[in-house]
């Protein structure tokens, strides 16, 4: 494993930092476990896989990554953003389709801040009439 590509994903409060090692047997270890050990739920192994199945790649490559912040879902975000952009580093001819995919784009959304005055960003205490 001499090559590898690097590239970092970030969504919510989450940061992956993905490995992509060519010519392996398809493993993904996250955080040294196995990527269902650690999501826990098809759905978000299925969101982690979708940038392979796009270009084709599954089973290709073998993806190490380390993940922080945010929860479980986040940091499933964090690594799809984190593999497409890995895999825009080893093909470049993979960008278009992962653009149009929406794989590339950072996803701005965040929680936002708490107000004063209120018990959330928007919810306000309980109103008692009486």
């Amino acid at each position: 494993m001499s090559e590898s590509y690097y590239a970092t994903g970030h969504r919510k409060n989450a940061t992956a930092k993905v490995w992509l090692f060519p010519n392996g047997s398809g493993s993904i270890t996250i955080n040294g476990r196995d990527l269902p050990d650690y999501v826990h739920r098809r759905s978000l192994e299925l969101l982690v896989l979708q940038p392979l199945q796009l270009t084709e790649t599954e089973g290709q490559f073998d993806i190490k990554a380390k993940v922080l912040g945010g929860g479980i879902a986040g940091q499933a975000g964090a690594l799809r953003h984190g593999i497409s952009k890995a895999l825009v580093e080893l093909a470049p001819d993979f960008r278009p389709p992962l653009r149009r995919g929406g794989f590339l784009t950072r996803d701005p959304r965040v929680k936002e801040r708490k107000k004063y005055g209120r018990k959330r960003a928007r919810r306000g205490f309980q109103f008692s009439k009486r």
